[in-house]
């Protein structure tokens, strides 16, 4: 007996030791990576990394405007957290006021969750800065200008209305719910926490399928708030699993319960969760659309990837089935191990973190390329291994 418990003491500690080890390589490469970036960006550029086309070894730069404008800051302030180079912190704080605008000027569309929250916000939770805080609140009010009340959604693109037909809300949109969370805990409007509430209300009933599979559109009706349409915009088609949509509802909800415990949030990430899962090939790593008929030679989406570690973290910690508990979590291991490989890291390729990200393939852009959101909930996941492996 003393025998066995000493064999399984031994394997405990080399687990946590080679978790330790990998955490550790996998979030030095990506500072390593990012060091790389730096010296390529100029001093006083007021631009900022968005991804690297296949074959390519160059940035495209997008201006403060552009949805992906804080993934950038926000991979820097995770380094930074992580290994404490005051070099990152002054250009994560650099990358970040570019972004100041987004709290003064009319909402443009739904994104300031990830432009803002994921550049102040991080900052905030690492140096607690007043000037980001009050960055942070202002723009949850920015934001709320989008929400209308008969519909119980955040509009996503005022600018589309017409091309739609109505109020348009993505499954993207989830994800910018957690900057109204905040800031209704933090000093901002009460009725902010409400909205956000309500917005994954309405989304939980109105932007899936009966095989909890996700519709990227849905169209409301402005003045009667009736859905009128499901449509797809960066899916392969209105009835196909978009990959990343399907992993912003999975992250989405998961950060809808840690915010708010209502237990039907935490029941709905598990369904969205699980039909992802299921469908995933061998390596964990989704095509870009689960329904393109190219499969297996269609593109992967290493971002979807990312997010759906990311998320997968913490729906392992509010799970209650042992057996959910842990399958969760080893998926998360599994896809960033994999994410990690030479497969999937960018290494000489480029400056960026990851390959094989695919952002708008109807469109033909941003396929099979690297792209900083990837890089960004990449970093993330593993900064939520490596609190977990801390006990945190």
């Amino acid at each position: 007996m003393k025998f066995l418990l000493n064999i399984l003491l031994i394997t405990v500690l080399s687990n946590k030791l080679w978790a330790q080890a990998f955490i550790n390589k996998s979030l030095d490469y990506s500072a390593k990576q990012v060091e790389k970036t730096l010296t390529l960006i100029p001093d006083n550029t007021k631009d900022i990394p968005r991804n690297i086309n296949r074959g390519s070894t160059q940035w495209r730069f997008v201006n403060f405007r552009d949805w992906t404008s804080g993934f950038w800051p926000g991979t820097l302030w995770y380094l930074y957290e992580y290994n404490h180079d005051p070099k990152l912190k002054i250009e994560a704080d650099r990358f970040s006021r570019l972004l100041t605008p987004l709290s003064d000027e009319p909402a443009f569309d739904h994104d300031l969750g990830f432009q803002i929250f994921c550049s102040f916000g991080n900052g905030y939770r690492i140096t607690k800065n007043p000037e980001y805080k009050k960055v942070i609140l202002k723009t949850a009010d920015v934001l709320a200008t989008l929400y209308n009340p008969k519909v119980g959604t955040i509009l996503s693109w005022p600018r589309e209305v017409k091309k739609f037909g109505g109020h348009n809300t993505i499954i993207d949109n989830m994800i910018n719910l957690e900057l109204l969370f905040w800031a209704s805990k933090n000093g901002g409007n009460k009725k902010l926490y409400d909205i956000a509430v309500k917005h994954a209300e309405t989304t939980m009933n109105n932007h899936f399928r009966p095989d909890y599979t996700s519709y990227h559109v849905v169209v409301y009706d402005t003045l009667t708030g009736k859905r009128t349409k499901a449509v797809t915009h960066q899916g392969y088609a209105d009835n196909s699993m978009w990959a990343r949509g399907q992993s912003w509802a999975i992250y989405g909800f998961t950060m809808c319960f840690k915010e708010t415990k209502k237990p039907e949030f935490l029941d709905f990430a598990q369904k969205v969760t699980d039909v992802y899962l299921k469908n995933l090939p061998a390596d964990l790593i989704s095509y870009w659309d689960f329904n393109d008929p190219k499969i297996p030679n269609a593109p992967r989406d290493a971002s979807a990837a990312a997010v759906t570690a990311s998320a997968l973290i913490d729906l392992s910690k509010f799970v209650k089935d042992p057996a959910k508990k842990k399958l969760y979590f080893d998926k998360a291991k599994e896809m960033l191990a994999e994410l990690s490989s030479p497969r999937y890291q960018s290494g000489d390729k480029n400056s960026a973190i990851l390959l094989h990200s695919t952002g708008h393939h109807p469109n033909g852009t941003e396929v099979d390329a690297s792209i900083n959101y990837a890089d960004y909930y990449y970093v993330e996941a593993l900064m939520k291994l490596e609190q977990k492996r801390k006990g945190k």
